[in-house]
């Protein structure tokens, strides 16, 4: 079986795709360490420690009697041991080589002791509390210049230079001019304030990915060993493959309903890309398209409940609410953010004269159910205990317990043991850029905690703004994208939250408005080149330009932009009477259609400059908040329809059957696509 990547509700970048039989902790060990003798010894080492991370991640979930904070020490030691064990330091050969080896090992003795520290000491911690020990600063020096050497080599340069550059700015306050100027703080305050208690380091957000993050990367590993996610493919072939454009709208189906129960864009675009994107290249789709419409539709499954991204677990923690109520309010603009990519697909269906796929190469519903219909009992479940209002750590430990034991049920689905090993390796994997980021996020939340930056940070932006809600908005979608240049979607929402979330709130928007803005814009670090994830992911799997993908991409999840308008305006987030919430997603969906029309310059057939310009006119008024405005907006979309009706259409050919279409491989069995 062809390994793929895991599934997760974590936003790292992508991994490594398998290309032997070899187990994943055998692979992850190599890639550190090559070929080398020690490589075999190396990767056990890599599979007891992903074993004792898990075993670890269970109990704690079962037994709420470890302090928060130990439990989060203890959770971003075995990640960081992780990283050092298995990220090479560079990509040179000198990174392999024996000098390195020896020092990944003093760090990864470095962070052992480090995080054993508190746990060893903390009484002693907690008695001298605000007056640290040398010890105390010693250790934390050491955890924080750790962590960013584990931040450089799991997520990238930038933000390991972000995390240093904050620090600097808490040190180098009175040295700064205007609004950014601050009284300053000594290096022991700024060392103990990041790596004692849960002010940094070990803040909310490495809780969050400690506890219902990690819980639920192993579910996503569960479902991805057993089968799940070729089934969710099967279920979306077998829906859409029969119209026009089916690939592609096929794999905007299969990456929500797969993005619905990972929350990761990238591994969502490399697990179902790989079947998704050659299907629509065969059909006709221009490369660079078919990677643009995967990594669209995958970054929208981080948008779609039930389990979301990590950064609405970290929202939900922030806000105080429980988890079930930002699913409740997140379906309604995600399903809109999906209506606008299949008609973006479509466009393109009718614009390249796409066929359909021919009726004996599309599976079955009764077989593909036949198949895999145990697969849903486990995601019922998850829901119903959400909706009940467990925490999301229960409801994810009890689901991914279900999920594995109706996998055990069918042959087709049982794992071995060295499957169930592969589990805990691909959760161990998964976990690791998003605990780091969210811990190095920890420390960007401390020092603006620390200055006051956030506040300062606002009033800058109510200033640029006007003191207004439209320009605000388009700032923070700047600022957005600036760090989605660096930062992964977790950490970018963190960031972005903590210093443009109270200008929001000044101009009177709702906390939990407030914060699902920001959480939309910061997923545009996944499709916004020059540094869009999903679109390089899925570029190498279409043999495109990673340039010419994400920009395809950008276009066709241009809702990341223009949804949270209408949340900032509009009751999309049942902040509002019904007849006010059908309005608003009334009017919304037809200033998304509007949109991409405009876009394209084309729907039924080309557009005329006429109609382009009242597609572009009828766009700016149905986002507006003013009713006369939605009501002008409206008719001029209705002559928009009514003159690309009365037009000449674009043909719609039917594909012949071919010999050996990839859809074939969704008769396999739930395994068999991805073989």
């Amino acid at each position: 079986m062809r390994q793929t990547t895991a599934l997760g509700p974590s936003d790292d970048a992508p991994p490594v795709e398998a290309t032997d039989a070899r187990p994943l902790w055998h692979r992850l060990a190599a890639a550190r360490w090559g070929q080398s003798r020690a490589t075999t010894a190396v990767g056990y080492g890599v599979l007891a420690i992903a074993l004792a991370l898990g075993c670890f991640q269970i109990y704690t979930a079962l037994s709420l009697s470890l302090n928060s904070y130990l439990q989060r020490v203890l959770h971003l030691m075995f990640v960081l041991v992780l990283v050092f064990v298995t990220r090479p330091a560079g990509k040179g050969r000198w990174a392999r080589r024996l000098p390195m080896a020896v020092v990944d090992t003093l760090l990864v003795l470095a962070a052992v002791t480090v995080s054993l520290y508190p746990v060893l000491d903390y009484d002693g911690i907690v008695a001298r509390a605000g007056i640290p020990s040398t010890a105390d600063l010693a250790m934390g020096t050491v955890a924080i210049l750790l962590l960013l050497e584990a931040c450089r080599r799991a997520i990238g340069v930038f933000m390991a230079v972000l995390v240093a550059c904050f620090l600097c700015y808490a040190w180098l306050g009175p040295l700064l001019p205007g609004l950014l100027s601050h009284r300053g703080y000594t290096v022991q305050r700024i060392v103990s304030h990041t790596y004692l208690f849960q002010e940094g380091i070990y803040g909310l957000a490495l809780g969050v990915a400690a506890t219902f993050v990690f819980m639920f990367i192993l579910f996503g590993a569960v479902l991805e060993k057993t089968g799940g996610g070729n089934f969710f493919i099967n279920v979306a072939y077998a829906l859409t493959g029969k119209y026009r454009g089916g690939p592609a709208k096929g794999a905007v189906v299969a990456s929500a309903l797969m993005g619905s129960v990972s929350g990761s864009a990238i591994a969502n675009t490399v697990t179902t890309g790989s079947f998704t994107i050659p299907m629509m290249k065969k059909a006709g789709y221009r490369p660079h398209e078919a990677g643009g419409v995967e990594a669209a539709a995958s970054t929208g499954g981080q948008l779609l409940p039930p389990l979301m991204g990590a950064g609405a677990f970290v929202m939900a923690e922030l806000i105080g609410v429980p988890y079930i109520e930002i699913v409740k309010v997140a379906v309604i603009p995600a399903l809109m953010y999906f209506a606008v990519i299949f008609l973006f697909v479509d466009i393109l269906a009718r614009r390249h004269g796409i066929r359909r796929l021919p009726a004996e190469d599309l599976p079955r519903m009764r077989e593909v159910m036949a198949g895999g219909f145990h697969f849903l009992p486990p995601l019922i479940l998850l829901v119903t205990l959400l909706t009940l209002h467990f925490t999301p750590l229960l409801a994810g430990l009890y689901a991914t317990a279900a999920l594995a034991v109706v996998a055990m049920l069918r042959a087709s689905t049982r794992m071995s043991l060295k499957d169930m090993g592969e589990v805990f390796a691909l959760a161990a994997r998964n976990t690791l850029s998003v605990s780091v980021a969210t811990a190095a996020a920890g420390v960007v939340v401390g020092v603006v905690g620390l200055t006051g930056l956030g506040l300062k940070f606002s009033s800058m932006m109510l200033s640029w703004g006007g003191g207004y809600l439209l320009p605000t908005l388009l700032l923070i979608a700047v600022a957005s994208m600036v760090l989605g240049m660096g930062l992964p979607v977790t950490a970018a929402y963190i960031v972005l939250i903590v210093l443009a979330g109270p200008a929001l709130l000044d101009l009177g928007v709702p906390l939990i408005v407030a914060h699902m803005i920001v959480y939309w814009y910061s997923q545009d670090s996944n499709v916004t080149p020059p540094v869009a994830l999903s679109g390089f992911a899925a570029a190498g799997i279409a043999g495109s330009s990673p340039i010419r993908t994400s920009m395809a991409a950008w276009k066709f999840s241009k809702g990341l932009y223009v949804i949270p308008v209408l949340i900032a305006y509009s009751p999309l987030l049942l902040n509002g009477p019904v007849s006010e919430i059908i309005l608003a997603v009334v009017t919304g969906l037809i200033g998304l259609m509007t949109f991409a029309v405009a876009i394209e310059g084309f729907w039924l057939r080309r557009t005329t400059a006429f109609e382009r310009l009242a597609a572009v006119a009828a766009t700016g008024l149905l986002l507006s908040p003013y009713l006369v405005a939605d009501a002008i907006g409206a008719v001029l979309a209705l002559f928009v329809v009514v003159a690309q009706l009365r037009g000449p259409r674009a043909p719609e050919p039917v594909a012949p059957a071919s010999k050996a279409t990839s859809t074939a491989c969704l008769s396999h069995g739930t395994r068999g696509c991805l073989d």
